[in-house]
């Protein structure tokens, strides 16, 4: 593993030093691939999946070429949902953490522009959004590219399956000739190839050989009438009792659907899917990932980003056409070394998907009566519950504010207190469900950083 260790890149000390303290040490195959031609300028077109380290194989390449007190943007990163632009800004901002003062901006809709058209007036080395939201700043003179040294197209393939095809090449368009484009994509349709002719100077193309491995996640298939599908599901999480799970379904409606089936049976359950405004859909992935609800059904595309540390179980309401997305799916749950489990649900008609996923995970599909699934009672409920504060960012609150606060002048002890999220102009902190209320009251009547603030408690 010697020649995949960070320090052989020409990297400078402090960011070595960064990335160790990131436990950094190794490079996965993608970065070990596709970081030394980065660095060398080289224009990529890289094959890479969600979780395979392809945020630090980029970032450090573009960080590697900034400027810090030349306050233009000089890196821009394009990506498919507002999920995956945070995700991928939070990365950066901790790779940046060896360079002084690198201002990170992020450019999605949901989000008034005026708010972003002000961050950006301030200066920004590098931004980070959606194809149709950078456009608009584009056109209305908020962002100017002249200065821009690198183009990122993160997860290209699934940009162009939702429709942003024109507004990347505008975008690009826009971009000085002169640049260096990264390229990332799980796939090679033909329109990558397309965006490549079109907007890359001699790109090197490199393909990581993927490892399907689903072999430590436990995977049962139940044949299902369709209208048995979504009762199918309460019986599944009432046998297997997860602590929390993730359902996928293939269509919105079917997403709203098992929403409302779950909720009936009294499942702190919630949904993800693209009509979401983006308030809501922060909501969603906040009071998920801080196990406030113990149960999110969402589509692959809304899902797409998300990435939840201890998940329980994996409910494939729907089997999806795609086989590779399905070992995807599964993928999300048995992270970290830990048992997985992934509960199926199938059709006759849908027999055929259920055979090209057993033909690419090399395994059959073993069903098993729904008759065997016995009732065990509800899963436990929730730990947490998710107070939303009136104040971000843009307001200087820090985490260590809320903490302090609450463990504070509110009197509760540190483990009551769970993940705490500052967003631009909201912060989400997790509390344990039995103090929820009292520390919604408390801190409302309270102050962080010295001013009041608005509390109040999300639930359905």
């Amino acid at each position: 593993m010697a020649d995949r260790a960070f320090a052989r890149l020409p990297l400078p000390p402090a960011q070595l030093d960064n990335l160790a303290s990131l436990g950094f040490t190794q490079m996965t195959p993608i970065q070990a691939a596709s970081l030394p031609l980065a660095l060398a300028g080289r224009d990529l077109i890289a094959q890479a999946e969600t979780g395979s380290g392809k945020t630090a194989a980029f970032g450090l390449a573009l960080l590697a070429g900034l400027n810090p007190r030349f306050f233009g943007a000089q890196a821009l990163v394009l990506c498919p949902t507002r999920e995956l632009a945070d995700q991928v800004a939070q990365e950066l901002r901790r790779l940046a953490r060896a360079q002084d003062n690198i201002k990170t901006v992020v450019l999605c809709g949901g989000v008034p522009l005026r708010n972003q058209a002000a961050s950006l007036e301030h200066g920004a080395h590098i931004v980070v959004g959606t194809p149709g939201r950078v456009l608009d700043h584009l056109e209305r003179g908020n962002l100017v590219l002249d200065g821009l040294r690198t183009l990122v197209l993160d997860e290209a393939d699934r940009m162009l399956d939702m429709g942003f095809m024109d507004d990347i090449a505008a975008v690009a368009r826009r971009c000085p000739a002169d640049r260096q484009t990264l390229l990332f994509s799980a796939t090679y349709p033909e329109g990558i190839a397309q965006l490549a002719r079109q907007f890359l100077r001699d790109p090197q193309r490199i393909t990581v050989e993927k490892k399907q491995d689903v072999s430590h996640i436990v995977q049962h298939w139940y044949e299902v009438e369709e209208g048995q599908r979504l009762d199918a599901v309460v019986r599944l999480l009432r046998h297997h009792r997860p602590d929390n799970a993730l359902a996928f379904c293939n269509t919105k409606q079917q997403c709203r659907d098992l929403l409302a089936v779950l909720r009936g049976h009294g499942f702190a359950a919630l949904a993800l899917y693209g009509e979401l405004e983006q308030v809501e859909r922060d909501q969603v992935l906040v009071r998920f990932a801080n196990r406030s609800a113990n149960v999110l059904v969402a589509t692959d595309v809304a899902a797409r980003g998300l990435d939840i540390a201890r998940l329980g179980a994996v409910v494939n309401v729907d089997v999806t056409p795609d086989p590779e997305v399905h070992v995807h799916r599964v993928g999300r749950t048995g992270r970290a070394g830990e048992k997985g489990l992934a509960l199926n649900l199938a059709s006759m008609d849908e027999m055929g998907r259920v055979g090209r996923i057993e033909q690419l995970q090399g395994q059959p599909a073993r069903f098993e009566p729904l008759a065997s699934l016995q009732d065990q009672g509800m899963p436990p409920p929730p730990p947490m519950a998710t107070l939303q504060i009136q104040g971000g960012r843009k307001e200087k609150i820090r985490a260590g504010d809320v903490l302090g606060a609450l463990t504070g002048e509110a009197g509760y002890t540190r483990e009551q207190i769970g993940k705490i999220d500052v967003n631009e102009f909201s912060t989400y902190v997790a509390v344990a469900r039995g103090i929820a209320q009292q520390a919604a009251s408390r801190l409302d009547r309270g102050r962080i950083k010295g001013k009041s603030v608005r509390v109040r408690l999300l639930d359905d």
